[in-house]
């Protein structure tokens, strides 16, 4: 049994790892720059349901434990692009209008799904990819939601990345094409950037069209974002918990239980602190991310695998609906916030 559980990780870890560095380096080409490396490694991932049945059903147990465990070491290396001596040289102002714009977008993106009909836990991840930094803040939150259908979770985790790939990919061009309309300076578009944009290629992409300061401020407004991620999801998970023990769907002997401390997001924070304080070099951490991109790609790889689209084409419509206003709404304020602030 043993040599099988083996063989099914392997054969998921080259299937997925092709994926994810695949990914990578395309994500590198100019234009093809705008999806990032994520949804390029779950793009080649749902190409792998071409591969024959036998294939994927001898790596299915590898494709499980790749989509968890490997998202989780992922999201703990990508702290190591947070600096947090950078964002607090930014100033308290940084901090707040990213608070501001994360609970707002997160609030309004799930209030419309369920207006428009969509399920509880896809409007949740669907609010919380909008939100904070698109796929990784889906992969982030989603396993601080209890269910007892993993197969529609997954279907739920690539909706929810779908949405936020195709409106910070629309986005991203929108505001290329409307900052000299505005009138914004480049730092100040910087800020828009970042602070608008789902994923952190959506943010890189437009604020490196307008040189280095409007780069360098799109980057430290999106890094404000993720720097929300952890309590982001620590949040999700203790109200969804509490949520399903009022609704009776779940049952801790009528009282909510004690919620953990997922220790990725633990991790996450340690690293974004080790990163900061320790000396460590550029080349060193820059390797670290990477390999980062590099786990995350895999776990995305895997979803691509395992889900089923004929299901997530039925019932995508109210998600992206309700993406679409928010993501309006967030461009507004952050339009707004930087005339006033920056």
């Amino acid at each position: 049994m043993s040599i099988i559980r083996t063989k099914s990780f392997w054969l998921a870890t080259i299937l997925t790892l092709i994926c994810s560095v695949a990914g990578i380096l395309l994500a590198k080409l100019p234009y093809v720059n705008l999806i990032g490396a994520l949804v390029l490694a779950l793009l080649l991932g749902i190409c792998m349901q071409l591969t024959p049945a036998s294939l994927q059903t001898e790596a299915k147990g590898g494709i499980s434990f790749i989509s968890n465990k490997f998202l989780r070491l992922g999201i703990i290396l990508l702290g190591f692009r947070l600096n947090l001596e950078k964002l607090a040289a930014a100033g308290i102002k940084t901090i707040l209008v990213a608070a501001v714009a994360v609970t707002g977008t997160i609030v309004l993106t799930y209030w419309l799904s369920h207006k428009f009909g969509a399920e509880d836990e896809l409007a949740i991840l669907s609010a919380c990819g909008c939100g904070v930094c698109g796929a990784a803040a889906v992969m982030g939150v989603s396993p601080q939601i209890e269910t007892n259908n993993e197969e529609r979770k997954r279907e739920n985790e690539v909706l929810a990345v779908a949405v936020v790939c195709v409106m910070g990919t629309v986005f991203t061009l929108l505001e290329i094409v409307l900052k000299p309309i505005l009138g914004l300076t480049n730092a100040q578009f910087g800020i828009v950037a970042g602070g608008s944009l789902h994923e952190i290629a959506h943010a890189v992409a437009a604020g490196g069209a307008f040189g280095e300061i409007s780069l360098d401020n799109a980057l430290i407004m999106k890094l404000s974002r993720v720097l929300l991620l952890a309590p982001v999801a620590l949040i999700v998970g203790y109200w969804y918990q509490h949520r399903l023990v009022e609704e009776s769907v779940i049952d801790h002997t009528n009282k909510p239980k004690k919620l953990p401390i997922p220790w990725f997001l633990g991790g996450f924070i340690l690293t974004s602190i080790l990163g900061t304080f320790l000396p460590l070099s550029a080349t060193f951490l820059d390797a670290l991310v990477q390999a980062a991109y590099v786990f995350l790609g895999m776990a995305m790889a895997a979803l691509g695998i395992s889900v089923n689209f004929k299901v997530i084409f039925k019932r995508g419509g109210a998600v992206f609906g309700a993406a679409a206003i928010s993501s309006c709404c967030l461009l507004i304020f952050m339009i707004i916030m930087s005339k006033l602030f920056f």
